[in-house]
This record gives C-alpha cells, structure tokens and sequence, in this order.
C-alpha cells in the first residue's frame, strides 16, 4: 500500500514557539493518520508571510505559493482551528480566502483530495465551526469523506485549554481515530479512481 501525504495547516493565532491546542489535536490526527500509512507535515501559517487575498500568489514576499505547493503535492488537508467568538480563527478564514483561488483554475487542483477539521475551544460551536470550514474546502473541489472531524470544547467561559487538560478525553480520542481511518480510505479510493474530467 503507496503511502499518503498528509498537510496540517494550524490556524492559531499565536506564533511558535507558543503552545497552541490546535496544533496538538493537528499533530493528533497526523499521529493517527500513520497507523493508515499516512505522513505528514503540520505548517502553523501564522509563522509565514501569508498575505490576505484571493490569488495563488499575492506577490511582495508572500508565502502561500510554497505552502500552496506542500498542499497540492499531498492527498490529504486537515485544517486545525481553534473557536474564536463562536467563528473560526480569523488565520482559518484567511486560508480558506486563499483557497478560493483554486477555482480560477481551469480544473482545480484540490479535486481528488480529502479534507478534514480539527478544531479546539473553550465554548460551544465545534459544530458550527467545522459546518463552516467543510463548506468552504468543498466548494474547492475538496472531497469529504464520512466523519472526517475531530474536536474537543470545554466548559462554557472556561479557560482550561485543550494542551493543559490533563489526560485527553476518550470521545474526542475515538473521534480522531475514525477521521484518519475514513480519510485515508477516501483519499487512496480517489487516487485509484480519480473524478471524471468536467
């Protein structure tokens, strides 16, 4: 069995080297992803020059071209993100924005690759957040697969974050490892039996 490439864009506000709970549960699912014969890389994008914009390139130092060319050489995406007010990081909606880019392609690119969410917080909106990420990364041609999320949120106004909270709970545990099983399924299904040309 050919062995996948997995890329994890962390979308956490703060640079490296600060802890960040997304990151974690991003290297979670990479860690799970190799029991599929998965590797993988995770680029928390606010350590680059990532210009705003909709293009492939923004020009002027911009560093999307070579994350864009990390993400296009893989089968497989997985967007970390923490909940900021109930929304995805505003990292996440940058990334999503300069994805949007790959429609103005003749085929896009992203069409036979996977997708999945990874998304941590302190508040309700795990569900909302990944509703909103899974729309946008489908719009670009990335494909779904079954239960391809994985998220932990604690208590309401809490402050306890995911890389502090002791040992990791069993549900968002089960969760990762369903998302790998189900992703690496989906991604080797496609790379067999690529989607028809339009």
């Amino acid at each position: 069995m050919a062995t996948l490439r997995a890329v994890v864009l962390g979308c956490s506000l703060k640079p490296s080297p600060a802890p960040s709970s997304s990151e974690l549960l991003g290297r979670e699912v990479l860690t799970a992803l190799a029991d599929h014969d998965v590797d993988g890389e995770i680029i928390r994008v606010v350590d680059h020059d990532v210009r705003f914009g909709v293009s492939v390139d923004e020009g002027n130092g911009d560093e999307w071209p070579a994350i864009r060319t990390k993400l296009l050489a893989a089968q497989i995406l997985v967007i970390a993100t923490p909940i900021w007010m109930g929304q995805p990081s505003s990292v996440c909606k940058m990334v999503l924005e300069r994805l949007d880019a790959e429609l103005s392609e003749t085929v896009p690119l992203t069409y036979g690759k996977v997708a999945a969410v990874a998304v941590v917080g302190n508040e309700d909106g795990a569900h909302h957040v990944t509703a909103e990420v899974f729309q946008a990364l489908n719009d670009v041609g990335f494909t779904i697969p079954a239960a391809a999320s994985t998220y932990r949120v604690g208590e309401a106004m809490g402050k306890l974050d995911y890389d502090k909270a002791g040992p990791k709970p069993d549900t968002t545990g089960t969760a990762t490892r369903a998302l790998a099983a189900n992703v690496a399924h989906t991604a080797r299904l496609l790379q067999d039996n690529p989607y028809p040309p339009a």
